[in-house]
């Protein structure tokens, strides 16, 4: 018996005709699809199967991962296009709409001053260029008249073939079209050669000429003048603002050697796409770019040098940056100037408005001149970079804008010694302005007793958290308002701050405070404000830089000082504050902390401009009762002679004096002082003074019973006073 194979029907019997082979019993009766072995293996087959009738296609593993591109059924299930804003970009907010309006006007009236004072120029190139439009029209008219041009080319090679019976009847088509040509031609030349005739000399008022002549001549002149000499100078250059365009981009993009964006676009010249078109924005324009696929935008922003380059402009006038969208989307603002061309709006606190520290308020403005505002309480902030950046100024916006705040109470020290925080002086709890060793140490203790302050208020915050009135045990509105809380905002700022963690004495220990006052005072309401120009590990330790919340970055000299400030990798993600140049660029920077990184300038603000908020602020403390003490008239710390001072309080008698027992007699010797010292503020006092040893000495007898505590000896004491006496030349 043989043996067909599986699914093969049997042959049937010959009776002289074909029979049809039915192709759907074939596959119905084919033998099931083994699905129970690895695909590229072959199955067990039974005996008599024929391997070929066996399908060895692998099982699916699942539906499809791809939609069908059939559209949902239904007119309730279609989801809305994409379509374009009824307003635009520009005229959304009063900002931009104020902005956009001020540069029209600004360069409308730039136009008339500019053609304004050209305008004899104009005239006398209208007239000279009017005057030979005028025999250039005349000639022209001529010779359309003589209708030379029509069958010249024809006649000429009739001429050249000998065909002179051609040329004959050539010759004749174009006199008889010249013919009437003339009837048209003569009477407009001797129409106007009369017309200038009557007017020049005819008795018609000169006001009639002058206006003929003021409208032909620019008309004529435009006949008159070569193709390549305007009659009007051009206002702006082409290398002062390109208006974008996609070619024009994609030119840029192509030009700055990333791989991923010349490979995709070698394959397809659409790798670059831009899903909303280039649009005016504020005072530029604004192109939404999708980059090639694998390609972010911080590619692109790490080569601003280059893309600025390729569009021909200032880099201060082309601002990419990252979109929230995706990573490979890239946003591109050109301005109509540079930056530092543009003239940026005033300070809107300048009137003196009261300050919600608990609340954004303005802080700097973007490229766009757009406001960006920014935050205090519970944020720390550092300022660096280098001398003439800005760094001073930008810090002081912040303390301004605290001082605006009848709440808070402000303290803080200068240590450069140039009197940048003079003005704001008589607003502040305590203030040091200096770089000498008592100044130094007078804010080191000033860290501690920051420190000390964290440990009281977290106890009240825990004490209030218990009423419930701190449910996140963090400082609210409310606490901060109610009096007796000792939870008002304390802002404290420390200006040129390397010179106090770089200190051979001071600097590791203020250091290690300072960080954990960062880590500590936000959620009690103690803000650390600090600035620098010497961002390295030595005079800005990496511990403050990590917790730090908000981060200013102006100009900076390298990549080191750039990620010292703003984080580990900033520069290379093209976030980059050596762009910008000391002076020129004052007040321009990065911020971190304001949202996404991103380059801003704070409000430069003039010496009458805080006199302004100043006496506003005075005044507001004022009727609140917070104006600090005795100092409504002060304008830098007070002096004083520590080292006069405890030998002037020193127990009779005594070898050896407790720091708590000098701290009390130094405050009733001078309390607009040392009120509120403590023994770490006096042994922080005291560290530039070497020959003083704070240790551990015997106190008064209580009850009978010795004490003993942190203190000094008299013999220090003694010679600390006579080797300062002898550098200052004394007895």
């Amino acid at each position: 018996m043989t043996t067909r194979p599986v699914g093969i029907p049997d042959e049937p019997e010959p009776h002289g005709e074909a029979e049809v082979f039915d192709l759907d019993t074939a596959r119905a009766r084919r033998q099931p699809r083994p699905n129970d072995h690895a695909q590229g293996d072959s199955p067990d087959l039974d005996e008599g199967t024929d391997a070929e009738a066996v399908d060895y296609a692998p099982a699916p593993l699942g539906n499809p991962v791809d939609p069908t591109d059939a559209a949902p059924a239904g007119v309730w299930a279609r989801q809305p296009l994409p379509t374009k804003p009824i307003v635009p970009d520009w005229a959304r907010s009063r900002a931009d709409l104020y902005l956009t309006a001020r540069w029209g006007l600004k360069y409308v009236g730039y136009l008339a001053a500019y053609h304004t004072s050209r305008s004899p120029k104009y005239l006398l190139k209208t007239a000279w260029y009017g005057l030979l439009g005028t025999g250039v029209s005349a000639g022209r008219l001529v010779k359309w008249a003589m209708a030379e041009e029509g069958n010249f080319g024809l006649r000429q090679h009739a001429a050249n073939t000998n065909q002179a019976e051609l040329w004959l009847k050539l010759d004749k088509q174009r006199q008889s079209e010249s013919v009437w040509r003339w009837w048209v031609a003569a009477p407009t030349l001797l129409g106007g050669a009369g017309t200038v005739a009557y007017l020049a000399v005819g008795p018609v008022p000169a006001w009639w000429g002058i206006t003929v002549a003021a409208v032909a001549a620019p008309v004529f002149a435009q006949f008159g003048r070569p193709a390549d000499a305007r009659i009007t100078d051009r206002v702006t250059q082409g290398a002062t603002y390109r208006k974008l365009t996609a070619e024009l981009v994609r030119r840029a993009l192509t030009s700055l050697g990333i791989a991923g964006i010349n490979s995709a676009v070698a394959k397809d010249a659409g790798a670059i796409t831009f899903p909303t078109e280039i649009h005016r924005d504020g005072p530029g324009h604004m192109a939404v770019i999708d980059l090639p696929y694998g390609v972010e935008a911080s590619d692109v922003i790490a080569r601003r040098g280059r893309l600025a380059s390729a569009l021909r402009l200032p880099m201060d006038q082309v601002w990419p940056e990252a979109s929230r969208t995706h990573t490979g989307r890239l946003h591109l603002w050109v301005g109509f100037e540079p930056a530092s061309a543009m003239r940026q709006p005033a300070w809107p606190l300048v009137d003196g408005k009261k300050v919600d520290l608990f609340a954004p308020f303005p802080f700097a403005t973007d490229p766009r001149l757009r406001t960006k505002n920014a935050e205090v309480m519970f944020r720390n902030w550092l300022f660096g970079g280098q001398p003439g950046s800005g760094k001073t100024f930008a810090l002081r916006v912040l303390v301004l804008a605290t001082l605006l705040d009848p709440r808070a109470e402000v303290r803080g020290y200068e240590l450069k010694g140039v009197g940048d925080f003079s003005d704001v002086a008589a607003l502040l709890a305590e203030y040091g302005n200096g770089m000498d060793d008592d100044t130094i140490a007078r804010a080191a203790a000033f860290v501690d007793w920051l420190f000390e302050e964290c440990q009281r208020r977290s106890k009240r915050i825990a004490h209030f958290k218990a009423k419930g009135m701190a449910p996140d045990g963090k400082v609210t509105p409310e606490l901060a308002s109610l009096k007796g809380s000792g939870l008002h905002p304390l802002v404290a700022f420390i200006d040129e701050v390397q010179n106090l963690f770089a200190h051979k004495t001071f600097g590791k220990q203020a250091g290690e405070v300072a960080e954990l006052v960062i880590k500590l005072g936000r959620a009690l309401g103690v803000i650390l404000l600090l600035g620098t120009q010497i961002p390295d590990k030595a005079s800005l330790p990496t511990g403050i830089t990590r917790n730090v919340s908000n981060r200013f970055c102006l100009s900076v000299a390298d990549q080191i000082a750039n990620d010292m400030i703003l984080g580990t990798s900033m520069y290379q993600n093209g976030h980059r504050a050596t762009v910008f140049e000391p002076g020129e660029d004052s007040g321009w920077g990065i911020a971190v902390g304001l949202g996404k990184p991103a380059p801003y300038r704070s409000f430069l603000l003039t010496e009458a401009d805080v006199r302004k908020v100043v006496e506003r602020a005075t005044g507001y403390r004022r009727d609140a009762g917070t104006l600090p003490a005795a100092t409504a008239e002060r304008t830098a710390a007070p002096v004083y002679d520590l080292l006069g001072d405890l030998s002037t309080v020193w127990p009779a008698g005594a070898k050896s004096a407790l720091n708590s027992v000098l701290c009390a007699a130094l405050a009733e010797l001078r309390p607009e002082i040392y009120t509120g010292w403590e023994s770490a503020q006096l042994t922080a006092a005291l560290k530039p003074h070497r020959a003083v040893t704070v240790t551990t000495v015997a106190g008064p007898r209580v009850e009978g019973k010795s004490t003993a505590g942190r203190g000094i000896r008299l013999d220090d004491l003694t010679a600390a006073i006579t080797e300062r006496n002898r550098k200052r030349g004394g007895n």
